[in-house]
């Protein structure tokens, strides 16, 4: 079905994109990422991809989703940070979020653009950390950021590296 077949291009296409885009500021960048995972996963399931990738995609998406709801969720209760009245162990809610994000940059069935592109978003989490050391504010939270970063610039090149080895597995 080449209609198929397109349109699982193009949902793939527009999902990772929108993934790569909402990096940039990760926060409000949710509004990107949910909805690119989403499409992500989408496309995955129209694809022929192998039923593991689409298992995989789609609990990307699920841990995305749960992480970025527990976002909006303690935003509307008053945040856990400065004069806020929850304790900063609320924070590990949103802990699925970034996780999902990071896994789905460099997941299984992840094109070499979106690996080279998570690369770039990953030296981006790493170049924030130095924001918050001059700011000195919120470094707790930039070195969390600066973590993530590295975790997603080390699994692209990984991916990077077991496609160079494999030809099966670029395809």
């Amino acid at each position: 079905m080449p209609d198929r077949d397109l349109t699982s291009k193009i949902l793939l296409l527009v999902g990772g994109i929108a993934m790569i885009v909402g990096a940039i500021d990760p926060m409000e960048g949710s509004l990107l990422i949910l909805p690119g995972s989403a499409l992500f996963a989408l496309g995955t399931w129209l694809s022929d991809a192998a039923q593991r990738v689409k298992a995989f995609r789609t609990v990307v998406f699920g841990l995305i989703a749960v992480g970025v709801a527990a976002l909006f969720g303690l935003s509307a209760a008053g945040g856990f940070s400065g004069e806020a009245t929850l304790s900063p162990w609320w924070g590990l809610l949103i802990l699925p979020y970034p996780i999902g994000w990071t896994l789905g940059v460099w997941g299984p069935g992840a094109p070499r653009w979106m690996l080279w592109l998570g690369m770039l978003a990953g030296a981006w989490f790493v170049g924030l950390l130095g924001f918050a050391l001059r700011a000195d504010r919120h470094v707790e939270f930039g070195a969390g950021i600066a973590a993530l970063g590295v975790a997603t610039i080390a699994g692209c090149a990984w991916s990077l590296w077991r496609m160079a080895r494999s030809p099966a597995a670029a395809a």
